[in-house]
């Protein structure tokens, strides 16, 4: 396996690149709204990388090793020796559809010797528990599925997915790779602490939540808040998230992250479910344990990759934009605490996102999370 991390901004255009096109099989590039939407920049890589998969989304900021941007795109470009890769994507145009897209993206993967899908998704217009469960649905339980939801900063207005296509809203797209040879490592971790009352999911619909202990969902919510903050919801939300879980089952929590409100009926919609019947608590973040959960990530990734010392290798973070939000200026601390566990010598590239979507570190079950770091690492072996 090859790797080379190329970047493009306005002054420089792409940088990095180097001779040898026909070798790369998979480029994967992140990028904002802005800067993705004229499709210019998928038309670049296609004429730099023209026999590759290129796979790629909007974001809430870019991360390229240590740095943290909005200016940049940043892109790596792979070849594998012995892997093959297949790349799918789905139009989706309402969340009710997620399970369904998920499913015929699964089917469309599914092979004996299907190794590990990652998939990008529209973050707006799209169950992300629900999409995860269509996937894994089709391929199994056993296949890591990782990646996440596209961003657009605070703003809430539009995502980007491209798959082999300039990157367009209302697209999930996929790509599996094949084979005894290729090695996928993956972590997750958060951070937040839990605070106030336990209350229960009393009224839900998939991923829109009314009520709390019987109390309209967005009341509650605007009373933590605040006045000044709650007039700024939904973005205000992203820094407190809530966890959700089924006290029947300790190892079931998982945080959502807002996305949407709905005033008129007091409602909230999440990335991903919030099953009535469950227990859910605020959370909030400080930067020393966010560092620390990315830095969780990045070992639970490098344990599970099984790779010689070796072998060349590269990782995927991708975190949420509400971490990015709370930590602002030491946003980067986050990307420096995972690559001080995945190795200086491994590329390093991600973005922040409206979810994560990674194995579940305590159940192992696939899961859409929000407000984690996710880490998915590749090396290839046996050459």
């Amino acid at each position: 396996m090859r790797t080379q991390q190329i970047v493009w901004n306005s002054r420089a255009g792409w940088t990095g690149a180097k001779p040898g096109p026909d070798e790369t099989s998979l480029v994967l590039y992140f990028g904002t709204r802005a800067a993705l939407a004229c499709g210019r920049r998928y038309q670049d890589l296609r004429g730099m990388f023209p026999r590759a998969h290129i796979l790629g989304c909007s974001t809430g900021g870019q991360i390229n090793n240590n740095d943290v941007s909005d200016d940049d795109i940043v892109a790596a470009a792979i070849g594998f020796d012995a892997t093959r890769l297949k790349l799918c994507r789905q139009d989706i145009t309402s969340p009710q559809q997620s399970r369904d897209c998920g499913a015929a993206i699964g089917r469309t993967l599914a092979a004996d010797d299907l190794a590990s899908v990652f998939v990008l998704s529209d973050g707006l217009n799209v169950n992300g528990s629900e999409l995860v469960a269509g996937i894994t649905s089709a391929i199994g339980p056993n296949i890591p599925l990782t990646g996440g939801l596209a961003g657009d900063g605070a703003a809430f207005t539009e995502t980007l997915v491209g798959g082999d296509c300039a990157p367009r809203p209302r697209v999930v797209a996929g790509v599996g790779f094949y084979g005894t040879a290729i090695r996928v490592g993956h972590g997750s971790a958060g951070g937040w602490d839990v605070f106030g009352p336990r209350r229960r999911v009393t009224r839900s619909a998939g991923n829109v939540l009314f009520e709390l202990d019987g109390e309209p969902a967005l009341d509650l919510y605007e009373r933590y808040l605040g006045p000044e903050e709650a007039k700024a919801l939904p973005g205000s939300a992203l820094l407190f998230p809530i966890q959700v879980y089924d006290t029947a089952r300790p190892d079931s929590a998982v945080v959502r992250t807002v996305l949407a409100i709905d005033r008129s009926t007091r409602s909230m919609t999440f990335a991903g479910d919030v099953p009535q019947g469950w227990t859910a608590q605020l959370m909030r973040g400080n930067f020393d344990r966010l560092a620390a959960g990315a830095a969780d990530a990045g070992r639970q990734a490098r344990a599970g990759l099984k790779a010689g010392a070796d072998d060349e290798r590269f990782s995927i973070l991708v975190s949420c934009i509400g971490r990015r939000l709370l930590m602002g200026q030491r946003t980067p601390d986050e990307a420096e605490a995972a690559g001080d566990e995945l190795g200086t010598d491994t590329l390093r590239l991600g973005f922040y996102s409206y979810g994560e979507i990674s194995p579940h570190a305590n159940s192992g079950r696939c899961e859409l999370h929000n407000q984690t770091m996710t880490v998915t690492s590749f090396a290839e072996v046996g050459r």
